[in-house]
């Protein structure tokens, strides 16, 4: 039969030398938290239960800190379409004339990148054959 009072003793005692594994309350638990991820990650397989809650920890802290207030405003507002883009340009290190056969000349994909223009279906579907992506990258992910 399971100890239930050990248990909670040693769940006490781990809480309480890292609350930030339930709760983080400021820059320097988050400081913490991430350190520990990264010490954790090394053995993924052992420590999964934890990386799970450690995770769910960080990602509440970065969604609700006021420091990534505004990165979490730009990403929302970012089109997907023009970062899939932009990454496909850092990761095949192209330029804007290197996209002629999929959206056109260089003035074209810099209207795209600068938001006065949208990929239209034909120049996603141009994108997904060329680099094997899915079209699904493009579109914004309604919460």
């Amino acid at each position: 039969m399971m100890r239930f009072l050990q248990v909670k003793e040693q769940a006490r005692s781990l809480f309480t030398n890292a609350s930030f594994l339930v709760h983080i309350h400021s820059n320097e638990e988050y400081e913490q938290a991430l350190a520990f991820m990264e010490e954790l990650i090394e053995e993924y397989d052992l420590y999964e239960p934890l990386i799970e809650l450690l995770s769910a920890s960080i990602e509440r802290w970065e969604n609700s800190a006021s420091e990534f207030t505004e990165f979490n405003q730009k990403v929302a507002a970012t089109d997907n379409g023009v970062a899939v883009l932009r990454t496909l340009m850092d990761q095949y290190h192209l330029k804007t004339d290197d996209f002629k056969n999929e959206i056109g000349g260089k003035s074209m994909v810099s209207m795209i990148l600068s938001g006065s223009r949208k990929l239209s279906k034909d120049h996603i579907q141009a994108l997904c054959d060329r680099f094997k992506i899915s079209p699904a990258l493009f579109f914004n992910r309604q919460a």
